[in-house]
């Protein structure tokens, strides 16, 4: 994949019922363009067809906009181009009202035979089956987009692409032809990633046929370990990641560290709105959008802020004030983000790779590794088994990740190459050297953990293991006097401390340490600082000289990067907060101020940027450290 992104871009949704009148009357080719000039945004993704099915320009299929009344995509795209914005072209496929509507044969249908998506007396989207004729009709569309628009097309996002249902009839016809069995979950899992496959080929060929080098994105608002053998389908990848929208403030940071593992070119897609697609006049608060695009950019990527047009065609113009705001911090940051690398010398396996673990904003494991390495400012990557492991120092093997014997001799080269590992739960049995042996799950749980002087619940069940020769244990676990059952509990939720079970549970030996509980996944659930102190007693162990060190709030997020000599330090300092029963605001910015970051390194002088405030360096044995001034929000901390 090579394709050179634009930082500021707009994803300008479109999807108008046909039961509104007068679309696109009220568009000005100049006015339009204007206002997204002025917001300082250089590419917008303009519609050719919505989810309602309607086509938005001059077709030859019968499902132009019944009040469409000009040729509206060719004037935006005239008039974006006249000011030099670029302009991607938005095609839906998986959900197509009007042709679930035409066809009820070609939609998506469950194992129970219900088909997928709104009912017949619901409002919402109905999915269609990329197993169908339907995807005939999505090639043909997009061809006569490349046709009519040609050299015009800067680039082509194809939409909701995933599978939910896989039993419609062309569906059970393919389980026959290729073998599978319909009834077993690993071959529904094979199906749907067949179908997904067959689509990208279909549409990615076809499109590359009329245009060699279009650039290609296929949405399915996450990117998972699945999309490495689908990668020669895309040109590049995009995040969709709206914190208000069902993906939460933990999806970007968590999604943004695998996919910069598979490409440098990549997009972190954030919305406007107050709450989630399709919420007209909803308007996120300004510092939220600059948490969500600077953290893009803290991570490696580019931003991208989605709006919906209005159906007569105009701008909203306080959208554009609220984008125009943040665009511009984001423009005066290019200088030192163009081109600027992350740097990170921890790889976590991504649990996503362990079938059933949870995706998107639900996993677990993976959430409690983003939450607690980023508290710990470390420096870290989501990989999956196939990724070189070289320039890492350190391998995470987070709760329950099962190894097979060739990742096994992948993980034991890594070690006798300097790496080191941390296994937690029922991951990293079979390494060489490793220093539990596992003999089964503990009886009791929640049990307890000593460590030092203080002896913590430990709410999810551990490993039961004896330590291998010549390792170190360095924390026993507690049994309670029971579990709580019907038969036997005590107060209001689990049985006190009864005394030492002989069992250990955090063992070192040499480059390897082990920790019996699935601690990752228990820092996500239950929150508790004690267990992130245990990861911070054994990453202090395994890895002494981290890239950073911070002392100050746990909120404040460092990312660190590279961009020629220099050395960059993203600092970013805001805090999500539950103000009612459903989303995590951001309100406000908070100052940096009081906190100083340790950089390891050799500089001479650094300079706080895109403010231009000169930063004084202490030299600390191999770190310099830095007091952090009284910027609010977002700094750049330049090292030469």
């Amino acid at each position: 994949m090579a394709h050179d992104l634009r930082f500021r871009q707009v994803h300008l949704d479109f999807h108008t019922s046909e039961h509104i009148a007068g679309i696109g009357d009220d568009f000005d080719p100049e006015k339009f363009a204007g206002t997204l000039k002025a917001a300082h945004v250089d590419s917008v993704t303009l519609f050719s067809r919505c989810h309602h099915g309607w086509i938005y320009h001059d077709t030859e299929f019968p499902y132009r906009h019944p009040n469409l009344s000009r040729n509206l995509l060719a004037e935006q795209i005239r008039a974006c181009h006249a000011a030099d914005i670029k302009c991607p072209i938005y095609i839906t496929v998986g959900w197509d009202e009007l042709q679930a509507r035409l066809h009820p044969e070609w939609r998506e249908v469950d194992a129970n035979g219900r088909m997928i998506g709104a009912g017949p007396l619901e409002p919402g989207w109905k999915k269609l089956c990329f197993g169908s004729p339907y995807i005939d009709y999505v090639v043909a569309q997009t061809e006569e987009v490349l046709d009519l628009f040609g050299d015009e097309v800067d680039g082509l996002f194809f939409d909701i692409i995933f599978v939910n249902g896989a039993h419609s009839s062309y569906a059970m016809e393919e389980y026959s032809r290729q073998g599978l069995d319909p009834r077993r979950e690993e071959d529904v899992r094979k199906m749907k990633s067949w179908l997904i496959h067959q689509y990208m080929s279909r549409v990615t060929d076809a499109a590359r046929a009329k245009q060699p080098k279009v650039p290609i994105f296929h949405n399915s608002g996450h990117v998972s370990p699945d999309f490495r053998d689908r990668l020669h389908y895309f040109s590049h990848l995009e995040v969709e990641s709206l914190p208000t929208g069902g993906w939460g403030y933990n999806h970007l940071p968590l999604a943004a560290r695998y996919t910069r593992t598979l490409d440098d070119q990549w997009l972190g897609m954030t919305g406007k709105f107050s709450e989630t697609w399709g919420h007209f006049n909803s308007y996120k608060n300004p510092a939220a959008l600059e948490f969500e695009c600077f953290s893009a950019l803290a991570l490696g990527g580019r931003c991208s802020v989605g709006d919906q047009l209005p159906p007569r065609g105009e701008l909203d113009a306080k959208t554009y004030e609220l984008i125009g705001g943040v665009y511009a911090q984001v423009a005066a940051r290019e200088p030192w983000v163009s081109g600027a690398k992350p740097v990170t010398e921890i790889a976590v396996i991504n649990a996503e790779v362990i079938p059933g673990a949870g995706d998107r904003a639900n996993n677990a494991i993976n959430i409690g590794v983003m939450r607690a390495l980023a508290e710990l400012q470390h420096q870290f990557d989501f990989v999956d088994f196939a990724t070189d492991l070289s320039s890492y120092r350190l391998l995470i093997l987070p709760d329950a990740i099962s190894l097979e014997p060739a990742q096994i001799a992948v993980i034991d080269a890594f070690v006798a190459r300097g790496g080191r590992v941390l296994a937690t739960g029922k991951s990293g049995f079979g390494l060489a050297n490793f220093p539990a042996e596992y003999e089964e799950d503990r009886h009791f749980t929640p049990d307890y953990l000593q460590y030092g002087d203080t002896i913590g619940v430990m709410y999810e069940m551990a490993a039961r293991v004896s330590a291998a020769p010549g390792a170190t244990v360095l924390a026993d676990i507690w049994d309670p006097y029971f579990n709580r059952t019907a038969e036997h509990f005590c107060s209001h939720a689990h049985a006190p401390v009864a005394g030492p079970s002989g069992d250990p549970g955090i063992l070192i030996q040499g480059p390897i340490g082990y920790m019996a509980h699935p601690i990752f996944g228990t820092y996500a659930t239950h929150s508790m600082t004690f267990h992130r102190d245990l990861l911070e007693m054994m990453l202090g162990r395994l890895l002494p000289d981290p890239l950073v060190k911070l002392h100050g709030p746990r909120s404040i997020q460092a990312h660190v990067q590279q961009k020629g000599a220099e050395t960059h330090v993203h600092l970013l300092h805001y805090i999500p907060e539950r103000r009612g029963l459903r989303y995590d605001i951001v309100e406000n910015s908070l100052s940096l101020a009081g906190a100083t970051v340790r950089v390891k390194g050799s500089f001479s002088h650094g300079v706080f940027e895109p403010q231009g405030i000169s930063a004084e360096l202490v030299a600390e044995g191999e770190y310099v450290s830095v007091a952090l001034p009284a910027i609010s929000g977002h700094t750049i901390l330049v090292l030469h």
